[in-house]
């Protein structure tokens, strides 16, 4: 029992030195804020919220692994490791993984990110996690990255998706959502974020962050140690 009992940190530790290797070695991002330069002191996630009824998830909260992604939808790192997000759910389906997406879409990079950030909430607003994630998904799929999404396409989105566009177009409007996405960003910022992509891969007590858009080997590889 006593070999048991250290097991799981080591296993982090061993998870926490591959993706260190990666982002050495790798060309994966992330898209780093202005004025915010590589290797500057992070918390590496430790003090990060946990998973509430208000976050937008795939798979269960009470899940062994929880992927917490702090995302920009015009990031193109972002782009790139949503598609990778999506193949680790498709392979651990059955299996108690779950993925969150927190809002942090960085303006001083991408002007037209924060609206579509506040379109994606319009979507959960009306249809729940299940619009939400659709709509987001077709963001990611619609834009070419980097302020490509022309703001017009957004109520063609919520049409495509099935929304009442009506609606959507009035809440997105409204801004009532602005203040909930710049205080995901701070919270961001906060937690130790210097760019995006930014995850946390989180089991219980076990904090992993995974910065930038690593491949899918790397997140593979900090999934299954704290399955072990």
């Amino acid at each position: 029992m006593q070999e048991n009992k250290h097991f799981l940190p080591l296993a982090v530790i061993i998870a926490g030195a591959l993706v260190a290797a990666a982002i050495y070695y790798g060309g994966g991002g992330p898209s780093m804020a202005p004025g915010v330069q590589t290797g500057t002191t992070q918390q590496n996630g430790t003090d990060i919220a946990p998973v509430t009824s208000s976050d937008h998830i795939v798979g269960s909260p009470d899940a062994k692994v929880i992927i917490v992604e702090y995302s920009d939808t015009e990031c193109p790192f972002c782009k790139a490791f949503h598609s990778t997000l999506g193949q680790i759910m498709d392979a651990y389906k059955g299996q108690s993984i779950a993925w969150v997406y927190r809002q942090f879409p960085i303006a001083q990079l991408h002007t037209r990110a924060p609206k579509e950030a506040e379109a994606t909430e319009c979507a959960a607003e009306q249809g729940g996690n299940t619009a939400f994630w659709s709509y987001l998904n077709k963001v990611f799929a619609t834009t070419g990255s980097n302020d490509t999404l022309d703001p017009a396409q957004l109520p063609v989105i919520a049409q495509q998706v099935g929304l009442d566009v009506t609606a959507f177009n009035q809440c997105l409007s409204s801004g009532k959502y602005t203040s909930k996405i710049s205080n995901d960003v701070k919270t961001a910022f906060a937690l130790g974020a210097q760019g995006t992509p930014y995850t946390v891969v989180v089991s219980g007590d076990q904090k992993v962050p995974i910065i930038g858009a690593q491949d899918y080997d790397t997140v593979k590889g900090v999934i299954d140690s704290l399955l072990k």
